[in-house]
């Protein structure tokens, strides 16, 4: 095999992250922040509106694998709150809320970002070698300034983040779109994950060669589902590879 490209999904395979979004300091924090705009609201309303919404965001897609924008959440939850108190925002801070909503939202809840080891050494490795690509069940207002954070978002292009399309893996459009943007067909492509079904499963209906990163995050297993190749440690992704070069 050929391999031109190595695609990989973030968090549970590149990323060991681990978020709380139970935490009522997140809930508390923005129903005191948003009284300082003048909109009433309580602990318990900005946790059951924001779930409200997001349910019916991804209802409303009519997606088989419906995805949320938590950006667009926090607008709606902002646009409809305001109305109940009777005030408004200028249009410049109505434009930055939601973002700065979904950003707070999201540090409250991170207990843990760090890179798996051998992960930068690896892709150092890589990277001259192959084309590398991110294919991530997520939200580009966490999903890339994470990425930055651990230092990696200048490996990969392009990176595609499920939260912009409405759909997420396994999907097979999601597959498509990278490879398109790849310009390269599946066959000289691989796929790091460590979702069996979300990874893996969608990878191979998509055509492309699989490795399972076993990091014990996500799916582990799925009847009648394989990887091409298991790792235990993100180093062994360097005989992997090396193992789909070698096979005719």
């Amino acid at each position: 095999m050929i391999v031109r490209a190595i695609i990989f999904d973030i968090n549970g395979t590149l990323i060991d992250i681990n978020t709380d979004e139970g935490n009522e300091q997140i809930y508390r924090s923005i129903s005191h922040l948003l009284k300082y705009y003048g909109i009433r609201t309580s602990r318990g309303d900005v946790r059951d509106g924001y779930y409200q919404i997001l349910k019916a965001q991804r209802r409303a897609g009519g997606e088989a694998f419906p995805e949320f924008d938590a950006v667009a959440v926090w607008r709606e939850f902002l646009q409809t709150r305001l109305e109940r108190s009777g005030v408004s925002l200028p249009k410049a801070k109505m434009a930055q809320l939601p973002h700065f909503l979904a950003e707070l939202y999201r540090g409250i809840s991170l207990n843990r970002l760090e890179l798996y080891p051998e992960v930068r050494e690896v892709l150092d490795e890589l990277r001259p070698r192959y084309r590398l690509a991110v294919l991530s069940d997520a939200q580009s207002v966490w999903a890339v300034p994470e990425m930055r954070m651990v230092g990696i978002e200048q490996y990969f292009y392009p990176i595609v983040v499920s939260g912009d399309l409405g759909y997420r893996k396994p999907d097979p459009r999601i597959f498509a779109l990278v490879l398109r943007r790849l310009h390269l067909p599946p066959d000289e492509v691989v796929f790091v994950g460590n979702d069996m079904y979300r990874d893996i499963y969608g990878a191979r209906q998509a055509g492309l060669r699989t490795v399972f990163f076993a990091t014990g995050q996500g799916q582990q297993a799925m009847d009648g589902v394989e990887a091409h190749y298991n790792i235990y440690r993100f180093g062994e992704l360097r005989n992997a590879i090396r193992f789909f070069e070698e096979q005719g």
